[in-house]
């Protein structure tokens, strides 16, 4: 585990960085607070710190009340070191955001106490953080493509209807947006053919085929069943045929690995074309209608609006 120890004394902070380490801890040392700041507004910066309240240039409370401010989530914890013996002093440390303190001179037994009680603390932050993260993903991802689901990739498709309205069309660099709504062509017949457990597999690598086709910023969802929905910014008329082609040819030359040998599928797809006058129903709406007209012209189709 990484401590931080900031403390202007250079004796004080040499004898504690001996103990820490001695401790096995990995010790990162700062003579002052602005010094101490620098290294928490890095990416790894440690979890833990024992700070010291009296400092040149940026004292120990004002350090905390910029470290409570900028870390929302696991915020690290704080054992302020103080000679001060006043309980106001040390009540004011603690309502500033110091989570423990600890008086100079310190006894070293206690000061071990102390962060191992940090440490549980901070393992139980990161245990927590990392459940509400998996919640989160969960919240908004297909359980069985892992892609985004219907509720998130339509809160997708509203922010980026949001994005187009708000600029209107004035961002020369922007193409505005394309919307691709497609599904499998006689995906029942996979289903009732060959079973379920195949049909899920067919959906699956379906969702790797796309995915290695998608650029960094489009954003590709589940509506339902063997529905799925594509959002594409950045091209205009002519460039939205070129994409939504190549996934239409990708998928139709790709076979899929399954329990009852290699299937080859193709997509029936609607691609619409996004104004800033557009709400999600009108979009939503318009793609359907599209995608329906290519079944109807025997599938492995686009159609686009104008």
């Amino acid at each position: 585990m990484k401590i931080l120890i900031a403390d202007d004394d250079l004796t004080a902070r040499t004898i504690l960085t001996g103990i820490l380490k001695k401790w096995d801890y990995e010790v990162v040392a700062a003579q002052d607070g602005l010094a101490a700041w620098e290294i928490m507004e890095q990416p790894d910066c440690p979890l833990l710190i024992i700070l010291d309240w009296m400092m040149p240039g940026l004292d120990g409370l004002e350090l905390i009340r910029r470290l409570r401010a900028k870390f929302s989530w696991q915020p690290p914890y704080i054992i302020l070191l103080t000679s001060k013996n006043e309980k106001g002093d040390i009540l004011s440390g603690l309502e500033t955001g110091a989570n423990d303190y600890i008086k100079k001179p310190f006894d070293s037994e206690e000061l071990y106490a102390r962060i191992r009680v940090g440490q549980r603390t901070i393992d139980l932050q990161t245990s927590l953080y990392e459940s509400q993260q998996n919640l989160a993903h969960l919240a908004a991802h297909d359980p069985l493509t892992g892609i985004l689901n219907r509720r998130a990739i339509l809160e997708q498709l509203s922010k980026e209807l949001a994005r187009i309205q708000r600029l209107g069309g004035r961002d020369q660099d922007d193409d505005g947006l394309s919307v691709g709504f497609f599904d499998i062509d006689h995906f029942k017949h996979i289903n009732d053919h060959y079973s379920h457990q195949v049909g899920d597999e067919v959906l699956r690598g379906l969702v790797e085929i796309l995915s290695s086709q998608m650029r960094a910023y489009d954003s590709f969802g589940r509506l339902g069943g063997d529905e799925f929905l594509v959002i594409a910014p950045g091209l205009d008329v002519s460039k939205r045929k070129n994409f939504f082609e190549r996934l239409k040819t990708t998928i139709a030359s790709s076979g899929i690995k399954t329990s009852a040998g290699d299937l080859s599928v193709t997509v029936s797809m609607g691609v619409t074309h996004v104004s800033p006058e557009n709400n999600i129903d009108q979009v939503l709406d318009s793609a359907d209608t599209t995608m329906y007209r290519a079944k109807r012209d025997g599938g492995n189709s686009i159609v686009y609006t104008e």
